[in-house]
């Protein structure tokens, strides 16, 4: 594959404009196709043999610690820099040097730093973007951005005087310009203050239901809980990738906690022949864990013999692992193998 020329990202992004109606939105097949893509500079690989691939209208989130070639990732697929090997689709177009300008057309990036014009005002730098990608219906393409992204009042702001979470919500604007097909977030909640960050969740979470696919990469894990269907975690290789439930299932046996008032006399003999319970541990201060083959279907069991043995039960409740759960345990499992 040649490399693509990246002097020529934004120069040829101009009189290829139109919008995503206009273009004819629908296409057949997964919006990102992405097999055995590795990217190398030099010695070093920042990602390898990265293989997945994203519907139209799935919000996918991209997780991974410093350095583990996420961005890298973002910058290829967004035909910033080109892979030594490996195969894309991009919005249902090879990822070639040749598709390079026509995929541009149907994707927009929001890179982690804003790269906005300090000295022009929110609006000039909307319009210089826009001028850039030869958009149509200029004036109502800034409003509805600026609108999306609750900046309309800050338009005339010089945007070298905005805090960085300013920056970010008109780097957002900016990226709506063109109503991409495949939007490419890299950190789009970085810096932002709670209400902001929500009102960012809000725009995601209604691009999706207009069928705009979404690749967020963040380090907020509760943030990817919350908006991703599926999620990928990379680590210069892809470790893991699926709904966030089926991680959790897969990396965590399945179980119950179980509070008494007072430690049993005897739990072995009341949690061992449980039908469900595969295996249990226990503290001193009447807290047990339960390892269960299905928590419904075990949990009642659990109460009734509890109960007739005159336990004071204060809880049942199935555990609840979160993405940072399964997050920390895969990286914290790479990192310990790393250090032998």
């Amino acid at each position: 594959m040649r490399p693509f020329d990246e002097g020529t990202v934004v120069a040829t992004a101009q009189g290829e404009g139109g919008s995503r109606a206009s273009r004819g939105r629908k296409v057949d097949g997964p919006a990102l196709a992405v097999e055995h893509l590795t990217k190398r500079f030099g010695d070093r690989t920042a990602y390898s043999d990265v293989s997945f691939e994203i519907g139209f209208g799935e919000v996918f989130g991209f997780l991974g610690p410093n350095g583990a070639g996420k961005t890298t990732t973002v910058r290829t697929l967004g035909t910033l820099i080109a892979p030594t090997s490996g195969s894309a689709k991009v919005a249902g177009l090879p990822l070639t040097a040749a598709n390079g300008p026509a995929i541009r057309q149907r994707i927009s990036i929001m890179p982690e730093s804003p790269g906005l014009y300090s000295r022009l005002t929110v609006e000039e730098n909307l319009e210089c973007f826009a001028g850039l990608y030869g958009l149509s219906d200029t004036r109502s393409r800034i409003r509805n951005a600026l609108g999306a992204v609750n900046l309309v009042d800050r338009s005339k702001d010089l945007c070298g005087a905005l805090s960085k979470g300013l920056r970010q919500r008109v780097a957002l604007a900016r990226a709506l310009l063109n109503d991409p097909e495949v939007l490419f977030l890299d950190e789009p909640t970085s810096g932002l203050d709670p209400v902001a960050a929500r009102e960012v969740h809000e725009l995601i979470t209604g691009m999706r239901e207009r069928g705009v696919t979404i690749f967020l990469t963040t380090h907020r894990l509760e943030e990817a809980e919350r908006l991703c269907d599926r999620v990928a975690i990379l680590n210069t290789t892809l470790r893991m990738i699926g709904r966030p439930d089926e991680l959790r299932q897969e990396l965590f046996a399945q179980t119950l906690e179980v509070r008494t008032r007072a430690p049993l006399a005897d739990p072995d003999a009341l949690f061992g022949g449980l039908p469900g319970v595969k295996s249990w541990s226990g503290a001193e201060d009447g807290r047990y864990r339960l390892e269960v083959s299905d928590p419904e279907a075990a949990a009642p069991g659990v109460a009734r013999a509890l109960v007739g043995t005159g336990a004071d039960v204060l809880s049942i409740a199935e555990s609840r692992h979160t993405l940072e759960d399964v997050y920390l345990q895969l990286v914290g499992e790479e990192e310990k193998a790393g250090r032998a």
